[in-house]
């Protein structure tokens, strides 16, 4: 049973470092993109929802494709999530 609970803390820190990439690709689209730059000087949270829809964001194909991949990296972290809740549910199901 403990051993069932430690795979899905890996399985969760494993989603959660996915979840830290798209955060960082988010970062990198928002520099690449005149519409998204953070001219503040202040350190701000990162501007996902208008890079999941993109708002704003550069329409170069680089810049387009690294779009992409964030987003598919945050449908991965959707799914993992989805995967772990069902296994705990089984788990207490069945326990």
């Amino acid at each position: 049973m403990t051993g069932d609970y430690l795979l899905a803390g890996v399985w969760a820190l494993a989603i959660l470092a996915v979840f830290i990439q798209a955060i960082r690709l988010s970062y990198r689209i928002e520099a690449r993109s005149p519409g998204l730059t953070n001219r503040s000087g202040f350190p701000r949270k990162a501007m996902m929802f208008h890079t999941i829809t993109n708002m704003n964001v550069a329409r170069d194909e680089e810049t387009q494709a690294m779009r992409r991949r964030m987003n598919r990296l945050l449908l991965i972290v959707l799914a993992g999530f989805e995967i772990m809740g069902a296994g705990l549910h089984l788990m207490r199901a069945g326990g």
